[in-house]
């Protein structure tokens, strides 16, 4: 059966896998052992955190072995486990506050472990502090360079030797310093010849820098010496505590797999599905990731067969390949391009793809042997999902179509789930009706005859091979022919089937519009009865603000009958009338109706509704989402700005009531930029803006650390995250407040 290379390769995932690859620290399996669902969990946890890349990090498999048995690692191999551990101590300092946050609090770095971090600097020498020793050796090393680099300088400014240079250069030679010089040179100092030019001049080492030099690698060989008695000695260590070692190594890889898996999600904004434990596939929205401008996919392959039929090269072979790419994708808790929310694929112990011919001039079997052969090694299988492309390839269809008929039945009997293409309809019609076949046509656009690559479910697809001919250039006088051959009795089952299809199209085309509408009307009838609600809300609240005011006024007016005084009485009366003056009844202003799709103003903004409420719409301007009264809205008759693609400079109007819903930060300096931010934000916040975007770049990262820091710290921003791909992605942030 096929190992995962195979796979991979059948399924049109090699890209993907390479580029995910990218992601991680150090090459791994892709499975993760362990429970499947907790590592879901951890990924998730993963969404609301920024993080720095874990360092690229060597295979120590050999590292834990030989300490084992006493050996003793180099200090390039110790540092590597040093980097291991920094970069935990660096996730416990940022503070994941959830149940990796917890995971991570779990892994407590020993002290002598902690001390053999701080030997190191951040490119992995050894402190001076380690030794006393270190520091006096290296001070040497460059006093005794900076002797031979003197003596050099003395030479090639010498009178006395001037005359035999070529040239006033230091020649490097085998990593050697020399100089280049004429014969007769030994006349006037002793050196050694280390190479010669074409033209007969010399590479010499004087006399004097030898002795430096040698003097140099005395003081190396002392270093290195001490190197290695430093490196014994940490590696004493940490064979002490190599079960700590392999412990926190091992948590490295798995934290490593959760990382690379969100941070291709949010490069390629892609989302997570955990397999249920059904063998239902429900695809809503999938997107193979081998398409670069993909027809996304919605499927319901709950029964136990699915077999797609219909027009040649309509996408078919990428249908199966989706179903079994999903499937394979959420077995290993990888991302990909899908309605997540309403996406539901179950767990299979292995996905099998059938798809290419199986014969060739070494295995010397024919194409049906080898499909015979494929399909016996799965009688001895269950829990398997196995897509098969073309499954009557090599034989004759009418013989295969009853052969293969009885063969999914008993693969069925073994909780075996199949997809199937084929362009025979015979296996198609004999299997229509089993209830736990489930038949999908790829759907031709007749009027323009090409392929439209969406499919209908329930049908079976006429395949379109005489038009898909003439498509693709064949003469039509030959594809005419080829229609009086193949005859008019099939050529009408044909018809009946394909105008079967366009019933069924038609049918469901009317269906959807129907429940589309009747949404639209429920929706509407919920605007109005929360408008309503509110209304009377409101009159409520007007009336007990009308008692009220009718009760002070009747004591007011009590009070002034209980005086003797008539300038008093009328004193009072007077209060009263004052007191009834306030009861105004406003006649409430009339909203105007708005519809979803509406084109409208709100203040200098113009934009579609997206979305309605009782008193409130949401608004599309500029790709950003506003929530605005809409008693704030006017109609607009001009088409609202197309959403760009590309980063645009937003110039803010200082106004009072206006405010843009952009900001690009970029070329700016940190403390510039804040300032910027924090204007943008406060009129933003009084233009009644809930939602704006702030475009920092990514380049070295300080700006965007600096605009995050400064966001989270921001009492009016509830939260934020990076943009999508098309307004931004990480060099832009979407901030609601």
């Amino acid at each position: 059966m096929s190992n995962k290379k195979e796979i991979i390769k059948q399924l049109d995932l090699v890209s993907y896998i390479e580029q995910f690859e990218g992601f991680l620290a150090r090459p791994k399996p892709l499975f993760m052992e362990g429970d499947r669902s907790l590592h879901f969990r951890f990924i998730k946890a993963l969404e609301t955190v920024e993080f720095k890349a874990p360092p690229k990090v060597k295979n120590l498999d050999d590292c834990w072995m030989r300490l084992s048995k006493q050996g003793v690692l180099g200090l390039d191999e110790i540092f590597e486990a040093v980097k291991i551990v920094r970069y935990f101590q660096y996730l416990k300092n940022i503070k994941i506050e959830n149940e990796l946050g917890t995971w991570l609090a779990e892994i407590r770095v020993p002290e002598p472990i902690v001390e053999i971090e701080r030997m190191f600097d951040e490119k992995g020498n050894l402190q001076d502090s380690v030794d006393e020793r270190l520091a006096s050796l290296k001070v040497a090393i460059k006093q005794n360079r900076e002797a031979i680099r003197q003596t050099l300088s003395r030479m090639l400014n010498s009178s006395k030797i001037g005359p035999y240079l070529v040239d006033r250069q230091i020649h490097y030679v085998n990593d050697e310093e020399a100089l280049l010089v004429r014969g007769g040179f030994n006349h006037v100092m002793k050196a050694s010849i280390i190479g010669r030019t074409t033209a007969g001049f010399f590479y010499v080492i004087p006399e004097s820098i030898g002795k430096l030099k040698d003097k140099e690698a005395g003081i190396a060989s002392k270093l290195e010496e001490l190197y290695y008695e430093i490196a014994k000695k940490i590696s004493l260590t940490m064979a002490s505590w190599l079960k700590f070692w392999r412990f926190i190594d091992k948590a490295y890889d798995r934290f490593d797999h959760y990382q690379a898996r969100m941070q291709m999600a949010r490069f390629s904004d892609l989302s997570f599905v955990l397999p249920n434990s059904s063998d239902v596939i429900k695809l809503v929205d999938f997107a193979h990731p081998a398409l670069s401008h993909p027809k996304p996919v919605t499927i319901d392959f709950s029964k136990n067969v699915l077999m797609i039929t219909g027009v040649n090269a309509g996408g078919k072979t990428m249908l199966l390949k989706s179903i079994l790419a999903s499937a394979w994708l959420a077995k290993y808790l990888l991302p990909m391009k899908c309605d997540a929310k309403a996406t539901k694929i179950g767990s299979f112990k292995q996905i099998e793809a059938i798809i290419e011919d199986p014969q060739n001039v070494k295995n010397d079997i024919s194409t049906f042997a080898g499909r015979m052969r494929q399909f016996s090694q799965l009688f001895s299988q269950n829990g398997v999902l196995v897509g098969v492309d073309e499954i009557e390839l090599g034989t004759d269809s009418d013989e295969a179509a009853s052969l293969f008929k009885v063969m999914i039945e008993e693969l069925i009997r073994r909780k075996i789930k199949i997809v199937i293409t084929t362009h025979h309809k015979r296996l198609a019609a004999m299997m229509a009706g089993d209830e736990r076949v489930e038949l999908v046509a790829a759907v031709y656009d007749e009027k323009n005859q090409v392929p439209t690559y969406t499919f209908l479910q329930g049908i079976i697809g006429k395949s379109y091979a005489f038009e898909t001919a003439e498509r693709y250039g064949v003469p039509k006088n030959i594809v005419q022919k080829a229609r009086v051959e193949y005859g008019e009795d099939k050529e009408r089952l044909n018809e009946l089937i394909e105008r079967s299809s366009t019933l069924e199209k038609e049918l469901r085309q009317k269906r959807e519009e129907l429940e589309q509408e009747i949404e639209a009307l429920e929706k509407e009838k919920g605007r109005f009865k929360e408008l309503n609600d509110s209304m009377e809300r409101e009159l409520l609240a007007k009336k007990r603000e009308l008692e009220a005011i009718y009760n002070e006024a009747t004591k007011q007016a009590r009070e002034a009958l209980k005086q003797k005084d008539e300038r008093a009485i009328h004193r009072k009366l007077n209060e009263a009338h004052k007191t009834v003056k306030k009861a105004k009844i406003e006649t409430p202003k009339r909203l105007e109706s708005f519809a979803v799709g509406d084109k409208v103003k709100y203040r200098k903004n113009r934009g579609v509704i997206i979305a309605l409420k009782a008193k409130e719409a949401t608004i599309e301007v500029d790709g950003m989402k506003l929530r605005v009264p809409l008693s704030e809205l006017k109609r607009s008759g001009n088409p609202p700005k197309p959403v760009k693609k590309k980063q645009v400079q937003v110039t803010l109007e200082r106004s009072r009531a206006t405010a843009g819903v952009k900001l690009d930060l970029h070329g700016l300096r940190s403390e510039e930029a804040i300032e910027r931010l924090d204007k943008f934000l406060s009129d933003a916040l009084l233009a009644g803006f809930d939602e704006v975007l702030v475009y920092h770049g990514i380049g070295t990262g300080k700006l965007a650390y600096a605009v995050r820091t400064f966001l989270k710290e921001h009492p009016s921003v509830k939260e934020f995250q990076d943009a999508p791909q098309h307004m931004g992605g990480f060099g832009a942030t979407i901030v609601k407040l």
